[in-house]
């Protein structure tokens, strides 16, 4: 997988099967090298974000809310008055799949608007 956020921003996800391996630590290595401020955690991948006002929070969480709903994959999300926590897994796996960092590269690329 060699892969830049540009290349996982444009790619949509793929509909993963429960008998689907979660992707190996090698793969999740290299595809944390590739965002920008996420964290790994065992099963997830976590970013927070911060804005100047509880209406820009409110839009960027109706942004992640389209894109989700555009790739069919759902993260978890915190919100509080001037931030937003976005974490990702893929449930049906039990662990990471590329949709993970596929979703977490369209929204950093969001963000940058």
């Amino acid at each position: 997988m060699d892969t830049t956020v540009n290349d996982l921003a444009t790619k949509q996800c793929k509909p993963c099967e429960g008998a689907m391996p979660p992707l190996s630590q090698e793969e999740i290595t290299q595809l944390m090298r590739q965002l920008d401020g996420w964290n790994y955690l065992g099963k997830t991948i976590r970013k927070e974000f911060s804005f100047k006002n509880y209406y820009q929070t409110m839009a960027f969480v109706n942004a992640v809310a389209w894109i989700s709903h555009r790739e069919d994959h759902h993260p978890d999300i915190t919100v509080g008055y001037n931030k937003c926590q976005v974490e990702y897994t893929t449930h049906a796996i039990g662990g990471l799949s590329e949709n993970d960092f596929i979703c977490a590269a369209k929204i950093d690329t969001l963000f940058q608007i």
